[in-house]
């Protein structure tokens, strides 16, 4: 079975000016689908960059990237940016929800984006609310809403497509620590039901309720493990299913 993700000596520049900074150094990484994988390293570590490559928010400038197949690291801006809409959910630490917006028009609006009928938007729509327990909270705005409940309409937004990687940056780094511990039920519910999580984090505690975890140090892979039985296990019992 081929990876979902498959890197290949990547390498990611940033020029400005004289000055270059190598953010990734001959990244090379494999993920099979539905795998939990927590990708760890501390500011500078290139993350973000790895992140903004995974996410198909950004091209390598050297290596090549396949996204279930398909060569990332050779498409225009628009082929990218349709294959992350089909492809991928987003978390984000920040939410990214639209103030001005209820809580089934911010999970709505990407499914917009994909031209889908609005029957069809509405079903999706209200199958992910549902899914992260927020059925009841369908017109409320974000400011409405406690941050848990905030990061839950932004996972439902992540789920609504059904895309089959789901790329969580820090999600619990916003939370308080009960709230946080709610979104990484839901994340390992998630995962159960078939999902591929790659779960950016600098959180060593949230990392070991992964399968596998990824270390980043000066923009390589320094480490590339499973998780050890004992910490999987605990966090199979502190993050039971929903």
């Amino acid at each position: 079975m081929n990876p979902l993700i498959d890197m290949d000596h990547l390498v990611k520049i940033y020029r400005g000016g004289k000055n270059e900074v190598r953010a990734l150094d001959g990244i090379s990484l494999r993920v099979n689908r539905g795998e939990f994988v927590a990708i760890v390293g501390p500011s500078g570590s290139g993350k973000s960059a790895l992140m903004n490559l995974l996410g198909c928010l950004d091209a390598p400038s050297a290596g090549e990237y396949r996204l279930d197949g398909e060569n990332v690291s050779k498409m225009t801006d628009e082929h990218r940016s349709l294959l992350r809409n089909l492809q991928i959910g987003f978390i984000f630490q920040g939410f990214h929800l639209i103030s001005t917006m209820t809580a089934l028009e911010n999970v709505e609006l990407p499914l917009i984006y994909r031209g889908l009928p609005r029957e069809e938007r509405r079903d999706l729509c209200l199958g992910a609310l549902r899914r992260v327990g927020l059925e009841n909270r369908l017109d409320q705005k974000p400011t409405e809403l406690p941050g848990g409940e905030q990061q839950r309409v932004a996972i439902a937004r992540a789920i609504a497509a059904r895309p089959p990687l789901l790329l969580a940056d820090e999600p619990t780094g916003a939370l308080d620590a009960q709230a946080g511990e709610e979104i990484m039920r839901l994340l390992h519910a998630l995962h159960r039901e078939g999902k591929t999580i790659l779960l950016l984090t600098q959180d060593q505690k949230i990392a070991a309720e992964a399968e596998r975890l990824v270390r980043l140090r000066g923009g390589v892979i320094v480490e590339d493990r499973p998780v050890t039985l004992s910490a999987a296990n605990r966090g199979q019992r502190q993050f039971a299913a929903l």
